[in-house]
């Protein structure tokens, strides 16, 4: 079928205001990102006192001349939540989970026209007023784009086209090509012939074959995978194809696909119905093999070190919206810290998340959902959860099952079910069903070991009573106009707040208790991979108790980085670590921040936006953290430079387990001339010394770890690190220099069309990055520009703080902010403070002239080329500096 870009020409207001006029917008949209913030919100501290509020989209549609007879499908990649779709006041679909795609068919109800002679109305209902429905920040609405797929009655299914690796031979271990065979699997929608080409990144053909379909179990209501039949109002069954076709393809000197060679090829396939029907489709894959047991996790037949980091949905100043360029700027930044894997913390990722994750090696586990039946937030997906689990994780699976990156997935999350007999027969099912979806992938669930015991004694940190009983006090308090803040602490943040107060040992330390064992091993047995959240002190004990289990840490603790990487290179049953967090996103907040009474005049309650708790703040910028993670999973030797702030050396701050350090590489701590600068070193090295202009300020040995922490008295100029091997040989030096007492605003492009420039890295390689003055954005696409306060040579100076402005022209300003965990501002006005010196904006170049938004021209190729050779002009004021970029457009 065709794909039509179908994500202009939509309108929204609030569902409850009927007297509101509609606002245009264009798709991906968050609704929530732009509602206002309050004490009384009941969304809390899950959701940063966002207001929740339900929304009504419209867009208007006709079919073109070309559609007649066609048939006509919508998918929706992300709608939140309890979507339902309408066409004329009539309902044809509902879909309560906010993280699945979903397609509705609408060929029948826009196949007449309609009596008046005007459009149809295609009406999507977003529902987020249930507050609180989540643990973090959801957004709200058609939050990922929307496509049109068009097709003769007789088609390739969207998703049809399933391909896997057989065998791969190398003629040695070193080879750069092999000898492959793979197995490719059309579904369609009617009987008839396939044939398919394997084409290479060149378009060069590299293979081609012939198959017949064959009629399979027309599963559901006469509906295709994934689509919802009219008026299905709950999963009564997964909807399956009428046909399929499968063959095997001998693949002769083919470049296979892994982290280190992300090597892609599209499978072409036609197909040519009995009835007439003709249709082509088209499926990127990448050739690699995937297998697990007792030698680790291997890809091509060899081990990789699953090296990740959790990542929430959002993408920060943007909210919830999954624009390309932002996901993809996302994964490159994360993959410069040194990791090769991401999971998607707790929901299922964007398509776009997938295509960049194939393109870049970044590996994936992709999971399903934050609980099952016990309610975590009082008004979550537990309701709904038994009746959809299926086709939620059907449509995940049929999402994911040709992208290379997907290397495993997840059924859940921290969910304490686990602990019990009906929670242990869920976990086989789950993985069961999965397997029955898709046997190339291992299966495995986050569990926190420690929280799984206390559930067992009644200890939990989640039950139906406690979310029942925070959602009805935080109703109450809402309509007294109280502040949340002020009920008392459950659930997470009852966790959260002691592990802040006592630790990271508190949580790792507890998993090693032998309760903790005893309610775990069931579940874990029930799965290909056992997932310990937080649980490394039990990897050598369980290692040696369970000579058969594979243990990823599903969710740990930055400080963990280099103990980690250090047993899993001796342990290859130990197969990954997923740190929380990468990059700090929205909501859960203050649990992973370190701050002071200058930018969080209170230390808990209204203001506090994030949760502070990523190696990249939630502008992407990477902190001290990133850098240790880079030393520490040998992604590089180091040494590199980080200094705690030191107008703030003693002074108490918010208490966070997750925080390791919010030390970041800057020696520019003007007007703090004998105070104590406390510095680290992230090297692999025998030892490391430091040098502050010139003189040695201390030397040190690195011993199970590679960092180094030294104090000195703060003055300016520069300090330097120096590694030394075990011969005493200089092995690598790094410098930071202080900013000249000059000031200016200076604004540079990050990153265009999802690139990264080198203004993206603190210290960093920047890999494959383009100079910001070489930056170019295509029309329609994303740039990326950060906002400092620098002297004249370039050098930020994180202790200046101003109110910025930002004017665009040749685009429209998507989303302005900075990375303070605590703050007031909204992302989508033009003005916004500043944090440590810096603040980010996200453009979107201008689409060009073209007609009325709609279908055939959303995407017009004339439309977009009128804007090549113009410029998106970014210029931005504190009143007293100002700064000015221009990006070509082209």
């Amino acid at each position: 079928m065709q794909a039509i870009d179908f994500n202009d020409g939509w309108s929204y207001r609030h569902l409850d205001a009927t007297d509101e006029p509609f606002t245009p917008v264009r798709l991906p949209h968050d609704a929530m990102i732009g509602e206002p913030r309050s004490e009384s919100a009941a969304s809390g501290i899950n959701a940063g006192w966002f207001e929740g509020r339900d929304y009504e989209y419209v867009r208007p549609f006709t079919p073109d001349d070309s559609m007649a007879g066609k048939r006509l499908v919508l998918e929706f990649e992300g709608v939140y939540h309890n979507a339902e779709v309408w066409v004329d006041g009539g309902r044809l679909a509902f879909r309560p989970y906010g993280y699945t795609n979903f397609r509705v068919d609408v060929t029948e109800a826009c196949a007449a026209p309609r009596a008046d002679g005007g459009d149809h109305e295609i009406r999507v209902i977003a529902r987020n007023a249930d507050q609180p429905n989540s643990r973090w920040y959801s957004g709200a609405g058609i939050y990922r784009p929307v496509t049109l797929w068009v097709g003769d009655a007789g088609h390739i299914v969207p998703d049809g086209i399933t391909v896997s690796t057989v065998s791969l031979d190398r003629a040695d271990a070193s080879a750069a090509l092999a000898d492959a065979v793979i197995e490719v699997s059309v579904e369609t929608s009617a009987s008839g012939t396939v044939s398919i080409d394997v084409v290479d990144d060149e378009g060069t053909v590299v293979a081609s074959a012939d198959a017949a379909t064959r009629d399979i179990l027309d599963v559901g209501r006469g509906g295709e995978p994934g689509v919802v039949p009219a008026g299905a109002l709950q999963a009564a069954s997964d909807a399956g194809a009428s046909a399929v076709a499968v063959t095997r393809i001998d693949l002769a000197g083919v470049r296979p696909w892994d982290c280190e060679h992300p090597n892609l090829y599209r499978c072409v396939a036609r197909f040519a119905g009995r009835d007439g029907s003709r249709d082509e489709s088209t499926a990127t894959f990448g050739v690699r093999t995937l297998s697990w047991g007792h030698d680790g996790l291997l890809v091509n037949g060899r081990r990789v070190i699953i090296q990740g980091a959790c990542i929430h949905h959002d993408n920060g100043v943007l909210g919830a919206c999954a624009y390309v360029d932002a996901e993809e700027r996302k994964i490159r930044l994360l993959k410069e810290c040194g990791y090769n894997a991401v999971r998607s913390a707790h929901n299922p990722c964007s398509r776009a998340l997938l295509d960049a994750c194939d393109r870049l090696g970044v590996l994936i586990m992709d999971e399903y959902i934050d609980h099952w039946y016990i309610h975590k937030t009082q008004h979550d997906y537990v309701e709904y959860f038994d009746a959809w689990w299926r086709r939620d994780l059907a449509d995940m699976v049929r999402k994911d099952r040709t992208h290379p990156s997907v290397v495993m997935y997840s059924t859940g999350n921290e969910v304490s079910e686990t602990a019990q007999p009906k929670g242990v027969a869920l976990t086989r099912r789950l993985t069961e069903y999965l397997h029955g979806l898709d046997a190339t992938r291992p299966v495995t669930c986050g569990i926190n070991i420690f929280f799984n015991f206390l559930s067992s004694i009644g200890m939990g940190v989640y039950s139906d009573d406690k979310a029942a009983k925070e959602a009805a006090e935080a109703e109450r308090r809402r309509a007294a106009g109280e502040e949340q803040k002020k009920g008392k602490a459950v659930g997470s943040q009852f966790f959260n707040d002691m592990a802040g107060m006592l630790g990271a040992d508190f949580m790792k330390t507890g998993a090693t208790l032998p309760f903790c064992d005893w309610k775990t091993r069931d579940a874990f047995a029930a799965m290909d991979v056992a997932g310990y959240n937080y649980g490394i002190k039990r990897y050598r004990h369980d290692l040696k108790r369970y000579p058969d289990r594979l243990i990823l840490g599903s969710e740990t603790f930055c400080s963990d980085a280099y103990r980690f990487r250090e047993l899993a290179k001796r342990e290859p049953r130990l197969i990954g670590d997923f740190v929380w967090a990468g990059m700090d996103y929205l909501g859960e907040v203050g649990v992973g921040a370190w701050e002071y009474a200058d930018y969080a005049p209170q230390f808990s309650g209204f203001g506090w936006l994030t949760a502070g708790s990523g190696r990249l703040d939630l502008t992407g910028r990477p902190l001290g953290e990133a850098l240790y993670t880079r030393v520490a999973l040998e992604a590089a030797p180091g040494p590199y430079i980080a200094v705690c702030p030191v107008n703030h050396t003693g002074d108490k701050h918010s208490p966070s387990a997750w925080k390791m350090s919010n030390a970041i590489a800057s020696w520019s701590w003007n007007g703090c001339e004998g105070r104590r600068a406390d510095v680290e070193v992230y090297a692999r090295a025998a030892s490391v010394a430091l040098l502050l202009n010139g003189r040695e300020v201390g030397r040190k040995t690195m011993r199970d770890d590679c960092i180094a922490r030294f104090a000195c008295t703060w003055e300016p100029g520069t300090i330097e690190a120096v590694s030394y091997d075990e011969s005493g040989h200089e092995i690598g030096r790094h410098r930071l220099t202080s900013a000249g007492d000059d000031t200016v605003l200076a604004a540079e492009v990050e990153s265009a069309n999802g690139r990264l420039t080198s203004a993206a890295f603190a210290g960093m390689s920047g890999g494959d990055a383009v100079d910001p003055a070489d930056a170019v954005v295509s029309p329609g696409r994303l740039c990326v520009v950060r906002l400092r306060y620098t002297d004249r040579n370039g050098t930020t100076k994180p202790l200046e703080r101003g109110t910025i402005t930002v004017d665009v022209d040749g685009g429209r300003l998507l989303g302005l902010g900075c990375a303070a965990p605590y703050d007031l501002d909204s992302f989508v006005d033009d003005e916004t403070d500043t944090y440590y010196g810096e603040a980010l904006a996200v453009v979107e170049a201008a689409r060009g002239a073209g007609g009325v938004p709609g279908v055939s021209d959303a995407f017009d190729v004339s439309a977009v080329s009128d804007a090549s050779g113009a410029t998106v002009t970014l210029t931005a004021t504190d009143g007293t500096h100002t700064a000015t970029v221009s990006i070509p457009v082209r």
